[in-house]
């Protein structure tokens, strides 16, 4: 602030229930965000993984233990 006014807030008066329906508004939010995400993840693995095989580096085989 250029002319030196300080400005304090002491207090916020939210009602309860509508804290909660902006969390929920949030959560909502992340849904879409976290497929763009994991779609985003998938494709880096795969080109990582298609530039590996250019390369001639081999990824080793993964092996499940036997059931007993």
């Amino acid at each position: 602030m250029a002319d030196g006014n300080l400005v304090t807030l002491r207090d916020i008066d939210v009602p309860f229930w509508r804290i909660v329906m902006i969390l929920v508004k949030w959560s909502i939010a992340s849904i879409p965000a976290m497929i763009i995400l994991m779609l985003l993840a998938i494709v880096i693995s795969a080109l990582m993984g298609g530039l590996l095989g250019i390369v001639g580096v081999h990824m080793p085989e993964m092996h499940t233990p036997p059931t007993p």
